[in-house]
């Protein structure tokens, strides 16, 4: 009997109807989908009538799933594995499942699709030959000083996911380090709000307090950064 495999898929970020056909077919065809949250993938369900069971699984509780989805691979079953949107394991859970499932010889498919990283790398307007992805910088003030310091020595664009209520201290932040650097702060990708905000860090900052951002932020962002021109 042949293993079953595991599909990584990617869903829309927002807007439902950003997914592929063949995303939607696997969804279809496995037997299982494992999601990291099981309301927000109902949603997408749905709309696209898959009636495929859901299991939950995250980072926390992978250690008492791994067993049962090594059974049901062992058994010739397929399975399916998706964050709440966009890309798995892109500053989502996933990691240590596939890394399992790699160390003992199962084959993990991607079903490629939609990613906030790449989407908003490719609006920006600022370098894309070169880009370095740095997730959530850490809480600390010190420690997202650190970090940003070290990359701003490279030549590369990087690219930054932020809470709202965090992203005013990033931007100064950046301002402190430099200025003049160019910033592309990009919220809710794909949704009705989605608007880009484009400049350098000052200019940035000012256009997001016009539109009243600083003192009541909201929605999902990604912030693009490059020293160069």
């Amino acid at each position: 009997m042949d293993k079953g495999k595991l599909y990584v898929v990617a869903t829309p970020i927002g807007n439902l109807k950003d997914i592929t056909l063949r995303a939607i077919e696997t969804l279809k065809e496995v037997v299982f989908i494992l999601a990291e949250d099981t309301r927000e993938t109902k949603k997408l369900l749905n709309e696209y009538n898959i009636d495929t069971q859901l299991i939950s699984y995250r980072d926390q509780n992978h250690t008492k799933m791994i067993e049962k989805i090594v059974e049901k691979l062992e058994m010739g079953l397929d399975l399916a594995l998706v964050s709440d949107c966009g890309t798995p394991l892109i500053s989502d859970p996933g990691y240590k499942l596939v890394r399992d499932l790699r160390v003992k010889g199962y084959n993990v498919v991607s079903i490629p699709g939609p990613s906030a990283l790449t989407s908003a790398v490719s609006v920006s307007g600022l370098p894309t030959d070169r880009f370095t992805f740095l997730g959530f910088l850490p809480k600390s003030k010190g420690k997202r000083e650190k970090l940003l310091s070290h990359f701003f020595g490279l030549e590369n664009t990087l690219v930054i996911y932020e809470s709202p209520n965090r992203l005013f201290k990033l931007l100064k932040l950046i301002q402190d380090l430099d200025c003049d650097t160019l910033v592309t702060a990009i919220r809710d990708i794909s949704k009705k709000r989605e608007k880009a905000y484009f400049g350098n860090v000052s200019e940035v900052m000012s256009s997001l307090r016009e539109d009243g951002l600083e003192q009541t932020p909201h929605g999902e962002w990604v912030v693009v950064v490059s020293k160069k021109n």
